[in-house]
């Protein structure tokens, strides 16, 4: 009888891809898992105040608001929606001229989720925005009005203010995508800072800019110099990957550029350019993607599916539209952007502010850290802790991922279920 057996070599490896395998299993396990409240409704007014003041207690169906009372004239009516209420905001900042210092970015923060209950809410999430509230309600010139919009009050803003976008955020299959089209859109419409409600805010947004953020710096491979003279900034952004161009180490921990944009946080005075390039963009990929498929709704929801939002609505194509902009406009050269030959330092060009990868993304560790200092440096902005609530486990992205990552295959594999 003969005998088939595998050659030695993958014998010995067949152990290591098995509890490969099953360590991946059970990570997207134990990820699907929710964690469940472990305390009373009582626990949360004392332990979280201002966030069961101002959301819990204060929500509307379109989402809860916090404008500072300093703001307000007495002759003021009551706003009846969060839109209402953002426009309010907005007419405020400007008429008190209550901008980040060195901008025209209207103090205000805005953030998304799905309700207003804090009994619910995982303890990163309550903890950050409790901090947003935090910087919002500070006394003084530091104060800032806040918005979590729930789903119906990012519809009223799309419907409200940019009617023509309606169909095109209808359309997508995923809410992150939705998510993601919605912070740009109310930072270049109403103006202000967005957060994810998983991250946490490390310093006041009051306090994000200041001489040494806006100083001219220069390219050293072209010697040009931005930022001279001085504008006020218009639109703040943060490095997420910060890699040397001529090596695949991008590619490899999942990013579509050496350096890229992040969106988890970002800061907007109303109609920016840049931000109008995004959405032009995603209009334009919308179009190309669902023109095969008129007239069939389950042909089009599918192509759109298909799509990886990080290109279509995420980091992507924020950085894409950014790119493309202070190229051609200001003759930037992208790579010039990184932080790991100058230990990290904001860069300004024209109006746009690009912050080092420590701003939004600090404390990465050493390892393929790119440049990130710890979360205590005065550099650091904001915390994310990646909660990544949109993701949906899946065993063959998780080892693609981890394909990529230590072999440096499977680059052409996607990222989405």
């Amino acid at each position: 009888m003969i005998s088939y057996s595998l050659p030695a070599s993958k014998r010995r490896r067949q152990p290591l891809v098995i509890a490969l395998l099953l360590l991946i299993a059970v990570w997207t396990w134990h990820s699907t898992r929710t964690s469940k409240a472990t305390h009373d409704e009582g626990f949360y007014p004392e332990r979280y105040p201002l966030a069961w003041k101002h959301v819990s207690m204060a929500s509307t169906p379109s989402g809860a608001w916090y404008i500072p009372p300093e703001w307000l004239e007495p002759s003021e009516e009551a706003p009846r929606n969060i839109l209402e209420a953002a426009q309010l905001a907005q007419r405020l900042a400007t008429k008190g001229n209550r901008h980040i210092p060195y901008s025209k970015i209207p103090l205000i923060i805005h953030q998304t989720w799905k309700d207003t209950n804090l009994v619910t809410w995982k303890p990163d999430i309550l903890e950050g925005v409790e901090q947003w509230l935090t910087y919002a309600t500070a006394a003084g010139n530091q104060s800032m009005a806040y918005f979590l919009w729930l789903d119906d009050g990012c519809r009223d803003l799309v419907r409200g203010m940019q009617p023509d976008l309606v169909d095109y955020v209808d359309a997508m299959p995923l809410m992150v995508e939705k998510s993601d089209v919605f912070r740009v859109l109310v930072v270049n419409l109403i103006g202000g800072v967005y957060g994810d409600v998983d991250t946490l805010p490390l310093r006041s947004p009051a306090s994000w800019l200041d001489h040494t953020d806006v100083s001219p710096w220069m390219d050293p491979e072209t010697g040009k110099t931005y930022s001279s003279p001085r504008k006020p900034i218009e639109l703040i952004l943060g490095i997420e990957g910060d890699n040397r161009p001529d090596t695949d180490d991008y590619w490899r921990m999942g990013y579509n550029y050496p350096i890229q944009l992040t969106q988890w946080a970002l800061a907007s005075a109303p109609d920016h350019p840049i931000l109008n390039s995004f959405v032009s963009n995603f209009v334009a990929m919308v179009k190309d993607i669902t023109r095969p498929y008129r007239g069939d709704a389950k042909a089009t929801k599918d192509a759109l599916y298909r799509v990886d939002p990080i290109e279509l609505t995420g980091p992507a194509a924020v950085t894409l539209a950014t790119m493309e902009y202070l190229e051609k406009k200001d003759g930037l050269r992208w790579d010039a952007l990184t932080g790991l030959v100058d230990h990290g330092r904001s860069k300004a060009v024209g109006s746009t502010l690009i912050y080092p990868i420590t701003a939004f993304s600090p404390g990465r560790g050493k390892w393929h850290g790119m440049g990130s200092k710890p979360i205590t440096d005065p550099d650091a902005r904001v915390l994310h802790r990646a909660q990544g609530s949109w993701k949906t486990p899946n065993l063959r992205v998780e080892f693609g991922k981890f394909c990529r990552t230590v072999f440096g295959g499977c680059r052409d594999w996607s990222r989405v279920p």
